[in-house]
């Protein structure tokens, strides 16, 4: 990867980390946990009684068992709650069968759809995942339940590791690329390839010519803006419409998106990136509390 000479690595978006200082985890009757495990990414989400106590979004290693513990000892760091007294933890994402302390795995789309449901309220029914690796477009009810879903097919481009190998193409940090590729006078044509090795050698060329960054990078978005609309035309788009994943950051991505479709899109103030892990955690709510009636 490209390194500034601080030795930056300018694919390498911030990882986080929170906790709501006004809830008290010994108050709980239910503390429930959600692990997703991404090819990127990882999050860990912690809830207590189906309210969300705290998080931790990471980059994914090459272990995913050990992503998984990494992840959530990070999200419970400083809060005194231990592992063992998590009542139920549901693991998702394409390692969410090697969480080791998970109590069930369940699909990301599921999680996504309820996850979405939790950040975006009720009205959502439209979802779009953009993800790491690939991209899923939702459509859910009031409660968050899955009605129909698709997926882009195995291909970086128009997800956050297409975007990560630009970045680190033009030495721009991962997290100013959107707002950068905004910053041009007039939009240029999208790259014509939707496959990111051609994308990535069409941007060089670009480059060459005398093209000035955030032209590329508009190019560029633009191009994964109407990947993204020709996925969401093959299942329609039912108002209300929100976006998760970490592409949903990419301010230029999900402006030269919504333009397309002519829509407005919900808004959060929420972390887009721990929406599968929080529906992990509702999940896992209440599976533990069907497991208490039977008892």
């Amino acid at each position: 990867m490209v390194q500034d000479q601080k030795g930056a690595e300018y694919w390498r978006w911030t990882e986080s980390r929170w906790t709501d200082p006004d809830l008290d985890w010994h108050d709980a009757a239910v503390i429930s946990a959600g692990v997703d495990v991404g090819s990127v990414s990882t999050q860990a989400v912690v809830m207590l009684d189906g309210k969300l106590y705290c998080y931790s979004n990471m980059r994914t290693g090459s272990d995913s068992p050990e992503s998984a513990n990494k992840a959530m000892a990070w999200a419970l760091e400083g809060t005194g709650l231990a592992l063992e007294n998590v009542h139920a933890t549901v693991g998702t994402g394409y390692g969410r069968v090697n969480v080791p302390f998970a109590t069930k795995a369940i699909t990301e789309i599921a999680c996504h759809a309820r996850g979405g449901n939790f950040i975006y309220g009720p009205t959502v029914r439209t979802i779009l995942d953009m993800g790491g690796q690939d991209c899923k477009a939702i459509h859910c009810d009031e409660k968050g339940k899955v009605k129909a879903f698709l997926m882009n097919d195995k291909c970086a481009a128009g997800t956050g590791r297409g975007m990560e190998v630009f970045a680190d193409l033009l030495g721009i940090h991962i997290n100013d690329v959107g707002a950068l590729s905004l910053e041009v006078d007039e939009e240029p044509d999208p790259v014509s390839s939707t496959c990111v090795v051609f994308a990535k050698s069409e941007a060089s060329g670009l480059l060459r010519e005398g093209w000035p960054k955030e032209r590329v990078l508009a190019a560029y978005c633009s191009a994964m803006a109407h990947r993204i609309v020709t996925l969401l035309e093959r299942i329609g788009v039912e108002k209300e419409f929100a976006i998760t994943g970490g592409i949903a950051k990419n301010t230029g991505v999900v402006t030269r998106l919504a333009k397309e479709l002519d829509i407005e899109l919900l808004d959060t103030e929420m972390d887009t990136q721990i929406a599968g892990a929080l529906g992990a955690a509702l999940f896992a709510r209440a599976l533990y509390q069907k497991k208490m009636q039977k008892a």
